[in-house]
């Protein structure tokens, strides 16, 4: 049997419209995009007939093409936009958790969720005095075609989709440095009386990574309507977190130009990290405290969700023009702000959680990159701004770290090596600390990668766990009653 006609019986064997009757059609269908002739064989279906388009001059054989193509052949397998829909609210009324396994499992089936790519990420978890942070080197994301970005830029942009996260991309083919999205599909629902999609990450940082995305391209914003959204999307999904990035550059997330928020079902270091010390708040029924991580964290827990909007409304507006000179806290430079904050909710038990991180991303000649932002000497591990994820814990790092710490590895070692420039203070000063050998090298070098991040978000956090750092806290504590 040919790769087509397997590939047939797999569209009919799916949860999806198709039947018998569709076998000729479907053939003729998966045949116009691949050709008629030179059928490839490959134990991977997929592979054979982008081989099969390739063979038959239908694609190019560049990354762009196969990707397209995987993404319509995929989209066979897929139901509609509205049968999706549809099937995901009855499972609803189940529970919810049935709904979105549903939903989970089909983007994972469809190859949206890209899961054989997501399993190439390096991850393990380190020590620290803020309990294991977890580390992943992000290798899933293909590498960008050379070829690709030179012909993206001789093509006329149409700025439609305006960007990833928009509704418009449910479908979308995909061009020259826009991915394919035939096989997307978004949950629709309503969230504070507008139209909202809920859809999973294509490169997961973490188990089930949803992205909650309003249908209309308008800014990010925190502010009280934030908080409602969150508590309520916590609601019709008890069994994730969701939190938003901050709403400015320098300390927000990679995309500010869309209103959107993430989630999932993982529970991260900081939603593990204790209570420092509790703190008194002028809202009833609502219990808050410092938590001991290295961002300056303030977590309010309530049965009352209005009561809990309420206090994340009270810190957010004190924090919006809160200044402290003491401890290099501005809220403006004349007109423009610097502070906001990065909330998480999620639930325990009866119990509505809501995590406020204090955020400010003032720059200064000594730190021209960000005040409160990975500093200079440890961007040779993390230079890129910190998001929500890591926020919560679970660092992001750069592909280059996989090869660049081998070196650094055969460095400390005595080795031959091709070690990076900016890595040679760190290993320098790996090798004053340790005795490395070839069975501990690798174990010590990866505790070291994460006690580097957690320097990364001590930078990070503005109220410092120095004595100094933390009675401006409690200051700041003070001001809001």
């Amino acid at each position: 049997m040919s790769s087509v006609n397997k590939f047939v019986d797999q569209i009919i064997n799916a949860d999806n419209d198709y039947q018998e009757l569709d076998r000729v059609y479907l053939y003729n269908r998966i045949c116009s995009l691949v050709g008629d002739d030179n059928h490839q064989e490959n134990d991977d279906l997929k592979v054979a007939l982008i081989q099969t388009a390739i063979k038959n001059n239908k694609i190019e054989n560049n990354q762009t093409a196969k990707e397209i193509l995987n993404d319509q052949l995929m989209d066979l397998l897929t139901p509609l936009p509205s049968r999706v829909n549809q099937k995901f609210w009855n499972l609803y009324q189940k529970d919810p958790q049935s709904a979105t396994n549903y939903f989970y499992k089909m983007s994972q089936d469809n190859d949206y969720i890209k899961v054989k790519a997501i399993a190439k990420n390096i991850s393990y978890d380190v020590a620290t005095d803020y309990g294991n942070l977890e580390i992943t080197i992000n290798l899933s994301k293909p590498e960008k075609d050379p070829k690709a970005i030179a012909a993206a830029g001789k093509t006329k942009q149409t700025g439609y989709p305006k960007c990833q996260l928009c509704l418009e991309n449910e479908g979308y083919l995909g061009r020259l440095g826009y991915p394919a999205r035939s096989n997307h599909r978004v949950i629709r629902f309503t969230l504070g009386g507008e139209t909202w999609g809920f859809q999973y990450s294509p490169y997961a940082y973490f188990t089930e990574h949803a992205i909650f995305l309003n249908t209309k391209h308008i800014l990010m914003v925190i502010n009280q309507h934030t908080f409602n959204n969150l508590i309520e999307i916590t609601r019709l999904f008890p069994q994730y977190f969701v939190g938003s990035n901050a709403d400015l550059p320098i300390v927000g997330g990679s995309m500010l130009t869309h209103d959107h928020y993430q989630g999932g079902r993982h529970v991260f270091p900081m939603m593990k990290a204790p209570i420092d010390r509790p703190i008194e708040i002028d809202v009833d029924n609502v219990t808050a405290g410092i938590v001991k991580w290295p961002l300056s964290t303030i977590r309010l827990t309530s049965k009352d969700p209005e009561e809990l909007v309420k206090a994340a409304t009270l810190i957010h507006e004190n924090w919006m023009n809160y200044s402290d000179e003491t401890v290099d806290i501005r809220s403006h430079s004349g007109e423009t702000r610097h502070h906001t904050v990065t909330p998480i909710a999620y639930r325990k038990d009866d119990d509505y959680i809501m995590d406020i991180v204090l955020r400010d991303n003032q720059t200064s000649a000594k730190y021209p990159d960000g005040i409160f932002h990975p500093h200079q000497d440890v961007q040779h591990i993390k230079k890129e701004n910190i998001g929500l994820i890591e926020v919560m814990g679970r660092a992001i790092l750069p592909a280059r770290l996989k090869d660049e710490l081998k070196e650094v590895e055969r460095y400390v070692l005595g080795q031959p090596n091709k070690m990076a420039q900016y890595h040679q203070t760190w290993a320098d000063q790996l090798k004053q600390k340790y005795e490395f050998t070839e069975d501990n090298v690798e174990k010590l070098v990866n505790k070291e990668t994460g006690l580097v991040f957690a320097r990364v978000l001590e930078d990070a956090g503005v109220f410092k766990w120095n004595s100094k750092g933390q009675q401006a806290f409690d200051k700041f504590i003070q001001s809001l009653n």
